[in-house]
């Protein structure tokens, strides 16, 4: 069992984005965020799925270089959405 509120593992990664392998499923599930945010019931539940139960709260560090950290997840999410960087890990 993972820890609540840590990144998923490569192989959940490839299993979570599984259904946004198409380029237009995937900007489908960025304009929902763009358009609802990240207080979006769906939006929500994909961040808590993505993140084994728990949406980490406070600052996210990440593996970018120029980008090490985000005030908080949604902002995080937001960044990969415009980068179309889906599987960068916090």
């Amino acid at each position: 069992a993972q820890q609540l509120g840590t990144p998923l593992s490569d192989q959940e990664y490839r299993q979570f984005f599984r259904f946004l392998r198409p380029a237009h499923r995937a900007s489908s599930a960025c304009l929902l965020r763009a358009l609802y945010g990240c207080q979006n019931p769906l939006v929500q539940r994909l961040d808590e799925y993505e993140n084994h139960g728990v949406v980490p709260e406070g600052p996210i560090c990440s593996e970018l270089r120029g980008a090490p950290f985000f005030p908080d997840f949604c902002t995080f999410s937001f960044y990969r959405c415009t980068r179309k960087r889906y599987f960068i890990k916090v």
